[in-house]
């Protein structure tokens, strides 16, 4: 099979990251996942001249964007250039859109697929402090701000910044299968690949940081021991405040009830759990403070759409079933 090619869009401000964090995804599949050839990376900037990121850092490309011909995936990164971009690198933009297989924005490089009609009608995302704005300047798009990243038909968009490695990984698994992706996310050190569905915060990011310290070793203690007794009595113990107080407190600071925030910690305890380990279902549920089986599988239907043993199938280098 011939290699992939994609091209990478670079311009002035561009986010380094949402360039070079795919890029190294795709270069993976030859290094990491053992596909020499799968793909071929280009990037490419209006006149082909070197441009400056939004840190200062200097990409040099590899060819005039006005020469690019048919590719197979076009890969739009965001960044500080895409608040006012330049009329003739949306227009290119459109041009080589027509004639991609696939076309992927990372962050607010949405805003530019968007400027040039990409997504007229279609469902999207970008950096969940820019959606707003997206569904404002963009009315005919339907701006969803929750997924790490969104697919309609040959357009995918992703979230912030690091969203864009999750999408390339995808993109990955649709082109070599689940094994050569979870490859290449081991060997770049990812902790966890995240489903597309998944939302853009996770429970620790989503949170604050509280500003007290008790409340603050109690977060600590909930993310270390997920198999706990958590409850807010328990929590409000550890404090030494009383549950009532702890309860305020704790909403006040860290922006979520206790009770969501664990419910949250033990999610993820338990993804990690089932990607990256061989223990059973049953063993899964306990270690991460669930109690039985069945009220895990309630917790990822409602928060991920998918049963543990399913999750697992997907994104387990070697699923061992629904045991």
């Amino acid at each position: 099979m011939s290699a992939r090619s994609v091209v990478v869009v670079l311009y002035e401000g561009v986010q380094s990251l949402d360039v070079t964090g795919p890029l190294e995804v795709f270069a993976g599949a030859s290094t990491a996942a053992g596909r020499p050839g799968a793909y071929r990376v280009t990037t490419s900037s209006p006149g082909g001249g070197p441009v400056r990121s939004h840190s200062g850092l200097r990409l040099a490309p590899d060819t005039d964007l006005a020469e690019v011909g048919p590719v197979h995936t076009l890969l739009v990164p965001g960044g500080e250039g895409t608040r006012a971009p330049d009329r003739a690198l949306v227009a290119r933009i459109r041009e080589l859109a027509d004639r991609a297989d696939r076309v992927v924005s990372v962050c607010t490089g949405a805003f530019l697929l968007a400027e040039a009609g990409l997504l007229a009608g279609r469902r999207a995302t970008t950096h969940w402090a820019y959606c707003d704005a997206l569904a404002r300047r963009f009315p005919d798009v339907e701006v969803d701000p929750d997924p790490i990243h969104v697919r309609d038909g040959h357009l995918a968009t992703s979230a912030g910044v690091t969203a864009g490695i999750d999408l390339a990984l995808a993109l990955v698994e649709e082109d070599l299968g689940r094994d050569a992706a979870l490859l290449i996310a081991r060997h770049l050190v990812v902790f966890l690949r995240r489903p597309g569905n998944q939302a853009q915060f996770s429970t620790q990011l989503a949170a604050q940081v509280a500003a007290r310290q008790p409340l603050r070793e109690v977060q600590q203690w909930i993310a270390e021991h997920p198999e706990a007794d958590l409850s807010v009595e328990a929590l409000a113990h550890r404090s030494a405040l009383s549950p009532r107080h702890f309860a305020r407190a704790f909403t006040a600071e860290v922006g979520v009830t206790p009770g969501r925030y664990v419910d949250g910690v033990r999610l993820e305890a338990a993804r990690r759990r089932l990607e990256d380990s061989d223990d059973g279902i049953e063993e899964v549920a306990r270690a991460c403070g669930y109690g039985t089986p069945e009220a895990m599988r309630r917790a990822f239907v409602r928060a991920l759409a998918a049963p543990p043993a399913e999750y697992r199938r997907r994104f387990h280098p070697h699923p061992l079933g629904g045991h």
